[in-house]
């Protein structure tokens, strides 16, 4: 498969959809627009396809997209006269989905969490813990170095588990 064929980016959308549906999420889209975004993530990696060398994983590549489409995002004159809201709005959800409840909840913490971080140790925190990708690998994409990463990691790590404390403090958190 050449890079710039079109099977070569269906097989592309289909293996990386769900990681940039899940890291748009983590770095705070709101949910209406994750699926634009989605979108817009991939229309810049089909145009941008036929330059892509192979030295960085694909997957780190689809990132750096992925963060510049935020990026460009959060710029956005209508994204910045939103108002935003402290708890989402509650959903109606069946009796017998309790656990799809419980889960969303838990989804929904961990997105209270991340929002709290400031964006750089979000970045670094959502790749190494929630992707799994290695430090190293990490600082290359964020264009920082290792220590610093490691550094923004620290500081993430331990603002969210104050927030953690704070929100169970008050009875708003498991």
């Amino acid at each position: 498969m050449r890079a710039g064929s079109s099977d070569a980016f269906s097989a592309i959308v289909r293996e990386h959809s769900q990681y940039v549906f899940r890291v748009l999420r983590a770095l705070g889209v709101r949910g209406a627009d994750v699926e634009d975004l989605c979108q817009e993530t991939f229309l810049v990696v089909h145009r941008k396809l036929p330059s892509y060398e192979p030295r960085a994983a694909l997957r780190s590549w689809i990132y750096g997209i992925a963060l510049r489409v935020v990026s460009d995002y959060r710029k956005r004159a209508h994204r910045k006269r939103e108002a935003l809201v402290e708890r989402l709005p509650e959903q109606l959800t069946a009796a017998q989905q309790h656990n799809l409840l419980e889960q969303q909840e838990d989804w929904e913490l961990l997105d209270t969490l991340l929002h709290a971080l400031g964006e750089e140790q979000r970045q670094v925190f959502v790749l190494y813990e929630i992707e799994g990708l290695p430090m190293r690998e990490i600082a290359e994409i964020v264009g920082c170095p290792l220590q610093t990463a490691y550094s923004r990691l620290q500081v993430a790590r331990k603002h969210i588990a104050e927030q953690l404390l704070r929100l169970r403090a008050a009875g708003g958190a498991p």
